[in-house]
């Protein structure tokens, strides 16, 4: 496990070839790449870590979770790995929110991007369950009582497509940690921390090859903001949630394999 700034990080690194690095949102883990990273072969790099307080991957107390800051510990990942770059960059919920900062504040080392369902806009609005971990006390009490039960029940709701084994599994990765920087997160978010940053994402994937995965059925992200990044190429899979990289894994395979072969 590498350590970068502090924090201990827990990665899946696996295979040879140019480098493709993914970034997990909430509340998941590396995890929710393997089976992308297994349709995709053996001849690329994959590397997707357990993101600062997720999985198996330490945070110090205080973390701090501003895009500035994740913009420069994703750098500061990359080069204590030693990544080759230019490289590729596949990202997901908040790790889309992280992992676009670091390209727009190093556009030299990026040569594709890939975006899932992400929220990088100020005009995005939080969902009810999103106020409420904002909330103090309410958001701690709200993890306290949400049961497994309750936690496949609202997964099912963001993605009825993941089986019950892939939901179990994700429940059984979350750790107190990762419930903590959850929390820390959502709290320390404010949407108009993405003024500016909007405009040089845009100027950035609008300038290199760029693909917007998006499932339109997502109650978390509308599927209008998959047009806001300035992609080259955006394709949107109706019938699916927010977890389209374990919903949907062959077709986004397929698509993202045909992406990455050289032209």
């Amino acid at each position: 496990m590498p350590t970068i700034e502090n924090t201990q990080m827990h990665l899946i690194d696996q295979g040879s070839g140019p480098a493709v690095l993914f970034l997990h949102g909430n509340p998941d883990t590396s995890e929710i790449w393997r089976p992308l990273i297994e349709h995709l072969g053996v001849g690329y790099r994959s590397i997707a870590p357990d993101l600062p307080g997720f999985g198996r991957s330490t945070a110090p107390a205080g973390f701090d979770c501003s895009l500035d800051h994740m913009a420069a510990f994703i750098d500061s990942l990359v080069v204590g790995m030693s990544l080759p770059t230019p490289l590729t960059l596949v990202v997901h919920d908040i790790g889309g929110q992280y992992g676009l900062a670091w390209a727009a504040r190093h556009p030299q080392k990026v040569e594709r991007i890939v975006v899932f369902n992400t929220a990088f806009s100020s005009s995005y609005r939080w969902t009810p369950l999103h106020r409420i971990w904002r909330t103090p006390l309410f958001g701690e009490l709200a993890q306290r009582l949400t049961s497994r039960r309750a936690f496949a029940r609202e997964m099912k709701r963001g993605a009825s497509k993941l089986s019950d084994a892939q939901v179990d599994a994700i429940f059984d990765r979350i750790t107190p940690s990762a419930k903590r920087m959850a929390l820390r997160i959502f709290r320390s978010t404010q949407l108009r921390d993405f003024l500016g940053w909007e405009d040089e994402v845009r100027r950035l994937l609008s300038s290199i090859p760029s693909l917007v995965l998006w499932s339109d059925d997502d109650p978390y992200i509308g599927a209008e903001f998959a047009d806001r990044f300035g992609a080259r190429h955006v394709s949107h899979y109706k019938g699916f949630g927010h977890w389209l990289p374990l919903e949907a894994t062959d077709l986004v395979g397929d698509e993202l394999r045909a992406f990455l072969a050289p032209a």
